[in-house]
């Protein structure tokens, strides 16, 4: 079984940061691309941030130059910087790997579980 784990959230105050991970784990062949979205309550799950395994990185207008995403291919896994943070930030944040697993030929989407981000004012 694939797994994706994030940590990393929690509550800050406006202006500060937070730093978000996401390890994959199990039988995995390869994984694609990864990225971060987030979903505030009541709304729909937007995207953040993606990365490409090689590193082509693209963000939400909203978030550019406040948040970085990177990942480390090694250790399967994919971080969110975010600084600069602001009471719309507020959301689950939840991380996204397009895979394939060693009991697959083709490649699926995985999520992980959520982490909660709270910005205050």
């Amino acid at each position: 079984q694939v797994q994706l784990v994030e940590s990393g959230g929690g509550l800050v105050q406006a202006g500060g940061s937070l730093r978000l991970s996401c390890a994959a784990s199990g039988r995995i062949f390869s994984i694609n691309n990864m990225g971060w979205y987030r979903q505030a309550p009541g709304k729909q799950r937007d995207v953040v941030a993606t990365i490409t395994r090689g590193g082509i990185t693209n963000y939400a207008d909203s978030v550019k130059g406040r948040f970085t995403i990177s990942r480390d291919n090694a250790k399967n896994t994919v971080s969110l910087q975010m600084n600069s943070l602001k009471p719309e930030d507020t959301a689950v944040y939840y991380c996204k790997a397009n895979l394939r697993s060693s009991s697959s030929v083709r490649s699926n989407d995985y999520w992980g579980q959520g982490t909660q981000v709270t910005v205050s004012s």
